[in-house]
């Protein structure tokens, strides 16, 4: 069968009360999608909203960010909404980052839902950078938080202070992850780093991208 990955994004578009724009990083979505449409596996891309998925990273994209740009734009401005995601489709759920997913999918309860039935399931479970914003209220139908215990990487608080929105962002990401019972992993900023525990995969930064995407697929072989 077919296998099926959904990756998740944020429908946020500002950066708090700054009015800097934000949204999904570009190319947090189109490495990992790269790499699973390679793998073989189908891909569709899902938001918090619905709809247009808002972009950052889009001026200073790489050249395979914008090809799929290029590529996948219909897909980009139809994504599913959270609450429409059918989580018996999927084999994977991959939260992608941007500072957007600060603000909306820590209390996504629809990408909440979807992403424990996935896991319980025998499932992955994988975010990038801000991705793991998704995971900090995830719980498990025995009530315990999804990364408790686990090992986790995500951007991390020297790199949030060195982008200088360590005082805007709602909380620290390597905090709040740290809060619920995880053991945070980071290495020098904006290294690639990830880290694979159980079948949760978690990436620090953009350029973990596409390999957390590549360990969900050997853990899905």
């Amino acid at each position: 069968m077919n296998q099926r990955i959904l990756i998740a994004t944020t429908s946020h578009s500002t950066k708090g009360d700054t009015g800097q724009p934000t949204g999904a990083y570009l190319s947090e979505v189109a490495h990992p999608y790269d790499v699973f449409v390679r793998a073989g596996f189908s891909v569709d891309l899902a938001s918090a909203h619905g709809g247009e998925i808002p972009l950052d990273g889009v001026e200073d994209a790489d050249a395979d960010s914008r090809a799929f740009l290029a590529a996948r734009a219909g897909e980009l401005k139809q994504s599913i909404a959270a609450k429409d995601v059918d989580a018996n489709r999927y084999d994977a759920i991959f939260f992608a980052g941007g500072h957007g997913a600060m603000w909306d999918l820590p209390d996504n309860a629809d990408f909440a839902r979807v992403a424990r039935a996935i896991y319980e399931r025998g499932g992955a479970v994988a975010a990038v950078c801000h991705g793991p914003a998704a995971l900090v209220n995830i719980t498990l139908s025995d009530g315990s938080y999804l990364v408790a215990g686990k090992r986790v990487s995500a951007f991390t608080n020297e790199e949030e202070h060195q982008v200088k929105l360590a005082d805007v962002v709602p909380f620290l990401l390597a905090d709040k992850l740290t809060e619920r019972g995880a053991q945070h992993e980071g290495v020098a900023p904006w290294q690639k780093h990830v880290v694979v525990s159980e079948r949760l995969v978690t990436g620090q930064n953009p350029a973990s991208s596409a390999g957390v995407a590549q360990a969900v697929v050997e853990l899905l072989r």
